[in-house]
């Protein structure tokens, strides 16, 4: 059976989807890497225009034929299946009006990060992976040249990126360029697996990479020249920073909205949305805080969490100690929540010196599904003193366990079809993380009331996302009124805010899927509960939610109703 099919008996299907994934992986050769398929390690993604359009064609074919495909005999797991793929070729046709290949930059957005994340997307295990890794970097000149013809098309059609974010990315790739070659993540985070190397090539090899990476930093140059002085005397500001501005720009956003959520939904009703759900944060923060801090002043409340000292870890190691602690108190609980949890672990790691000043305070790696890399869970510890202590247990649930590492781990464990263990589906993705941060609190993780304001802290940041993004893309919001929204409605420190509000700025829609998938879940466990009474069971319903593997919001409803009948029977 095709790797893209399994659990799919019906041959027309399993052809389609096998076929798919076949092409996706061959498309998209540095996506195959990161999972573990090895046979496009040579290749890298062709950014031209001509690679571009080739895929929009197929894509359309793929979902033509998608459509046409009988559905009588079709079991509800395959009908399901090929609803998911339909839906996934809509919206990345949708998205294309964006051709955010033109004009999309930011910190985490450009050719300089990108490269710097090759070891990431390309494992290195044996010395094949070593050897094509070095054919990879030869090829980063080329790709470069078709990300910089990319965005003068786009400087030609009136599409750029806005001027703060460029400023950020110009500060990055600037403090990158300035160093030697050899001092690249491209070469050090591969400078431990010259071992797999016969003795007498390793230093030819590492003088050969040095040597590719200098030819990526040559290439990079002309590359940063171009954002300096044709991208950025042209950048938007102000009001402009939005969607809103860019050509089609409701249709983009409206695409990114269904992308990120599976369904069409209104930025009016996502906005109100946001509101009513800071509404009742607040009601619960403000009880807590009369606790904690004697008053129920939510901006004393706010002032207190942002400025006392004692509430801020004082060194890196601190920070880090405490990312792993609670990860070890997750570990030992999870068997009582959970029938299925899976066989790679999740790590602790610390966002790369380069990228920390312009990064989130945390992020997840998912682990390689051939288990030749573990999770990793990435904590910035820069500025320790203005890192909360109160934020670290939650965030610590959210991105590793009961979080992404457990949903993401366990997908790619599961015999599903490729659509259904790799999918970028940002509401149920994200809404398990957020979902997982007050589970937390029900499995008695939280040392405290102040770990519990850092739930609360969080749940408000999620929220504010539905206002803020919808403000920026719809209403057109300037920064600097979305900063200030955040500051008066969430605890979270100024920095974080900055950082956050230039990440909805640069990835418009993806932050609504938090909420909608949160809610989404809750409502669907409060439903169960309700029709099971004593026959509910958080590990049936966890194993229903993640046993779907990534997938839409009615999907994941499907998948808990069958539970339920069946746990009635």
């Amino acid at each position: 059976m095709e790797a893209g099919a399994h659990g799919i008996t019906d041959p027309d299907l399993r052809s389609l989807l096998g076929r798919h994934w076949e092409w996706t992986l061959s498309r998209w050769p540095e996506l195959a890497s990161s999972i573990g398929d090895r046979r496009f390690d040579e290749r890298i993604n062709d950014a031209s225009l001509e690679g571009l359009e080739i895929r929009r064609r197929e894509r359309v074919a793929y979902l033509a034929e998608a459509r046409a495909l009988p559905r009588k005999g079709l079991t509800p797991f395959e009908i399901e299946t090929l609803d998911m793929l339909i839906g996934e070729l809509e919206a990345d046709i949708a998205v294309e009006v964006c051709e955010s290949e033109t004009w999309a930059l930011g910190v985490r957005q450009n050719a300089i990060a990108s490269w710097n994340r090759l070891a990431t997307r390309h494992p290195v295990a044996t010395e094949k992976d070593l050897r094509t890794y070095l054919v990879r970097v030869r090829q980063a000149p080329v790709r470069v040249r078709q990300e910089m013809d990319n965005l003068r098309r786009g400087l030609g059609a009136g599409r750029v990126t806005n001027r703060e974010s460029l400023r950020r990315t110009l500060e990055m790739a600037d403090a990158q360029l300035a160093k030697p070659p050899e001092t690249w993540p491209v070469v050090t985070e591969v400078a431990d697996k010259l071992t797999l190397l016969p003795e007498a090539e390793r230093e030819s090899f590492r003088r050969d990479l040095i040597a590719a990476t200098a030819d990526l930093v040559s290439a990079l140059r002309p590359y940063r020249a171009l954002l300096a002085d044709e991208i950025l005397p042209k950048a938007r500001e102000g009001n402009r920073v939005g969607l809103v501005a860019l050509p089609d720009g409701d249709r983009c956003y409206a695409a990114r909205i269904l992308q990120s959520l599976g369904a069409p939904r209104d930025p009016a009703e996502l906005h109100a949305l946001g509101e009513t759900e800071l509404a009742r944060i607040h009601a619960e923060m403000r009880v807590l805080g009369k606790r904690l801090f004697g008053t129920d002043d939510l901006p004393t409340i706010f002032a207190r969490l942002r400025s006392d000292p004692a509430l801020r870890f004082r060194t890196a190691e601190e920070v880090e100690a405490k990312a792993k602690s609670a990860l070890d108190a997750a570990n030992a609980k999870v068997p009582q929540y959970f029938g299925k949890l899976p066989k790679s672990p999740c790590v602790i790691r610390r966002i790369p010196d380069y990228a920390a000043p312009f990064s989130t305070i945390a992020y997840y790696e998912p682990p390689n599904p051939d288990g030749s890399k573990p999770g990793e869970y990435f904590v910035n510890v820069l500025a320790p003193e203005t890192r909360p202590r109160f934020e670290a247990e939650v965030l610590a649930y959210h991105e590793a366990v009961p979080g992404h590492h457990l949903q993401i781990a366990i997908a790619y464990e599961l015999p599903l079809p490729a659509i259904r263990k790799y999918g970028e589906y940002v509401a149920y993705v994200e809404g398990w993380g957020l979902y997982a941060e007050r589970l937390a609190d029900e499995m008695g993780l939280y040392s405290g009331d102040l770990d519990r304001m850092g739930v609360l802290s969080y749940d408000s940041w999620r929220a504010a996302r539905l206002v803020v993004d919808t403000g920026i893309h719809r209403l057109g919001w300037d920064r600097e009124t979305a900063e200030k929204f955040m500051l008066e409605q969430t605890p979270l420190a100024p920095n974080n805010v900055t950082n956050e509000v230039d990440r909805y700025i640069n990835t418009p829609g993806q932050a609504l899927g938090y909420k909608v998938g949160q809610l989404e879940i809750l409502r669907l466990r409060e439903q169960a509960r309700k029709e099971l009474g004593d026959r509910f069971s958080f590990p049936g319903f966890h194993d229903a939610v993640l046993g779907t593997g990534p997938t839409t919001l009615p999907v994941m409803g499907a998948a808990v109703r069958r539970w339920v009948e069946a746990a009635r029977r």
